[in-house]
């Protein structure tokens, strides 16, 4: 897959790469690892793009032997925003794609570095920790992070990991329980990183205004982590009309390996291609997603959206931000 590494203090990316062609980058969760997008890698090297995923120092899981020096969210962007750079000096073409924590730092990106990219896809976007699975002592720790508690306490993951795939929930399970560490990431989340997390969510939904990048905006309607409510501020409130946004029923948090990991593929890509990313064998066929979605792909005009839950007939304009709350679904949206 050719993953990012660190050299000298700064990304160098490993791997071959295809001079001319797109490239894509590929930032998984908080605490995880590269395994986490390891399905869409695949499926988008068989697309044609070159795809490198960036192993952050203190954000990935592992790479530093104290699991609490996981560093400031703006050493996790400055290290992306780096890998970045050096993938645009082979690729003209850049896309971006990022689950959970890792959504919220391609956001940033597209605010720090919008010339570089061409396009994003917004997995299980988490600017809030609000879903249906989240404890209720959530707000409680999150006041710790301001204490130096935040070096000592360990945030176990619950069930049900993410996934509503039963039989690979199972296997994550024994391997966290087992290893310490599983395919859908670290058996805990220090709190350390979590207070940082929370501080990079703030500065996103603080600056929201400044993303102008096309985005792809998926999300599980039962997500254990975050509510549809992340998903529904990013598209309402970047600014561009160039959004998508689709909603998956058979899926929990991690999108790229649950039950819908085929559909969020198809429509990475699709997106990707609509915004100049040729040259895919699988752009001559229709795609799950497609075929599924109540409003496809081809047939949405570059500049119109496909609405949330609870959206109006515009995107919200920077007078009129807000963050929705007790919403409905309409038949308009699209949704697996």
């Amino acid at each position: 897959m050719g993953p990012i590494e660190q050299s000298a203090g700064k990304p160098a990316l490993a791997g071959e790469a295809s001079e001319g062609g797109p490239g894509a980058l590929l930032l998984h969760g908080l605490a995880g690892s590269p395994v986490e997008m390891h399905h869409l890698s695949r499926c988008l090297r068989q697309a044609g793009f070159t795809v490198h995923v960036p192993v952050i120092p203190g954000y990935a899981f592992g790479t530093r032997a104290d699991p609490f020096d996981t560093g400031a969210w703006e050493q996790w962007v400055a290290y992306a925003s780096g890998a970045l750079d050096t993938l645009s000096q082979r690729h003209g073409r850049i896309y971006v794609a990022g689950l959970c924590i890792g959504a919220v730092l391609a956001l940033r990106l597209a605010m720090v570095r919008p010339e570089r990219i061409r396009a994003m896809s917004l997995i299980s976007t988490t600017l809030h920790h609000d879903g249906w699975a989240t404890p209720w002592y959530r707000k409680v720790v999150r006041l710790a992070g301001h204490t130096p508690l935040r070096r000592h306490v360990k945030l176990h993951e619950r069930f049900p990991y993410g996934l509503k795939n039963e039989r690979l929930r199972q296997r994550v399970a024994r391997a966290m329980h087992t290893e310490g560490s599983s395919a859908a990431g670290a058996e805990f989340l220090p709190l350390s990183g979590m207070h940082q997390s929370y501080r990079l969510s703030w500065a996103v939904r603080r600056d929201i205004g400044l993303v102008t990048t096309p985005s792809l905006v998926l999300h599980a309607l039962d997500d254990d982590v975050a509510s549809t409510r992340s998903a529904e501020f990013v598209a309402r409130n970047i600014d561009t009309r160039e959004v998508r946004t689709v909603l998956y029923r058979e899926s929990y948090h991690i999108l790229t390996m649950d039950n819908d990991k085929d559909a969020v593929a198809d429509e990475t890509i699709g997106f990707f291609q609509r915004h100049g990313a040729q040259g895919s064998s699988r752009q001559q066929r229709r795609s799950r997603s497609e075929r599924q979605s109540a409003l496809p792909p081809d047939a949405l005009p570059p500049d119109i959206n496909t609405w949330m839950p609870g959206f109006g007939p515009e995107p919200a304009t920077d007078d009129a931000r807000k963050e929705p709350l007790d919403l409905e679904l309409p038949s308009g949206v699209a949704q697996l």
